[in-house]
């Protein structure tokens, strides 16, 4: 379910693994219309969509691209008793904060400090509490830096208290981590209990949006590393994750903390298409289907994947004439080209970490407006 650049990318390993992807797209024009084997037009709370993707033949599993699935997916799969993974009740901690953050402290996880708010007193109590500052957040909906919100008054919650006022999204606010950068890790998990991890990545943020992964995380201690893929095990064990979930984290000196997870295959993984012997859209497959899960060994001593964000260039395969690194390998996701959209990106793998970072980001500047990083 879902027709974006993560079913687009799921297509070539189903096809390689003999496996018929059925979409549900929302236009013939979605990313992953072209690529899927059969499509199905329509949206996710749609009955009759819904149920021409559970015709026969019968999918032997339904799985999504995205969180935002509503409950009435899951009931007509299990009339139709078709499993979907990952499942409703772990699908919730990756569709709300705020219960995500009330499960990581059940589990005795490392959370930013943090509280539900539903007035400016609330707030302004919090700020009080933490330096002034906090990150407010919708627990519904956010993604790519929508739905946050640094603020260092209560004032500036006002209009998002007011919308959850009218119906919408709950609100929380979270401490501003003084992190030293931004870690993520992945993990996949099978219905059988089956766990691979794969090495802890550093992601780099501009304005909220993924620009670029380095794998592995440079200067990462071996402690620091079994600490992420402990906390990433725990979460998808406790929570009965089936599929493959990212977990992002901030590293803080030495010690994580959760930022959020991701149920599904993510921005931090793209670099294990080209850097690692099983990709995560490959594992995923197998995870859902129950299917032994692949090695997770990466190829090369390092990776480094750059997001291509929407820039001036429109026609962006007209860039492959212009890249001058035959090693650089392009991804297109064959979306409309809009100013900082995600259409794609650039991943490079070599022996030198300071070489191919550069190599990766110039090739992803040519993409998006023809240089100049």
């Amino acid at each position: 379910m879902g027709g974006g650049q993560l079913a687009r990318m799921m297509a070539p390993v189903a096809t390689a693994l003999g496996i018929t992807l059925r979409v549900l797209v929302e236009s013939e024009q979605a990313a992953a219309a072209l690529p899927a084997h059969q499509i199905v037009v329509g949206m996710p709370g749609d009955p009759e969509a819904l149920a021409q993707l559970l015709a026969e033949p019968r999918p032997a599993v339904v799985t999504w691209e995205h969180e935002h699935i509503p409950a009435e997916v899951f009931d007509a799969c299990e009339r139709a008793a078709v499993p979907a993974y990952p499942g409703i009740g772990a699908l919730l901690y990756a569709q709300d904060k705020i219960e995500m953050r009330r499960r990581m402290d059940a589990l005795e996880l490392p959370n930013p400090a943090w509280s539900p708010v539903d007035s400016e007193d609330e707030v302004a109590q919090f700020l009080s509490a933490h330096e002034g500052r906090g990150v407010l957040k919708t627990a519904r909906g956010g993604y790519d830096g929508k739905g946050v919100r640094v603020i260092d008054d209560a004032a500036q919650a006002r209009e998002w208290l007011e919308a959850s006022h009218a119906g919408g999204p709950a609100i929380l606010i979270e401490e501003q981590v003084p992190f030293d950068r931004e870690l993520a890790i992945l993990v996949a998990r099978t219905p059988s209990g089956e766990v691979a991890l794969w090495p802890t990545v550093e992601s780099t943020q501009r304005e909220g949006v993924c620009a670029e992964v380095t794998a592995p995380a440079p200067d990462l201690s071996a402690m620091m590393e079994r600490k992420a893929g402990g906390i990433a095990d725990l979460i998808a064990s406790k929570l009965d994750v089936v599929g493959v979930m990212a977990v992002e984290m901030f590293q803080v000196g030495e010690e994580l903390l959760v930022n959020e997870l991701a149920m599904r295959p993510h921005n931090s993984g793209h670099w294990t298409i080209d850097g690692c012997v099983t990709s995560q859209f490959e594992q995923h497959l197998r995870a859902v289907l129950d299917l032994p899960l692949g090695h997770t060994r990466a190829l090369a001593p390092w990776t480094v994947m750059a997001n291509v964000l929407g820039g001036h260039r429109t026609d962006l395969a007209s860039a492959l004439s212009e890249l001058d690194d035959p090693e650089a390998k392009l991804h297109l996701y064959g979306k409309d080209v809009r100013p900082g959209r995600k259409v794609g990106h650039v991943t490079v793998t070599g022996d030198d970490r300071d070489e191919v970072y550069r190599r990766a980001v110039d090739a992803a500047a040519i993409v998006r407006d023809g240089g100049a990083p």
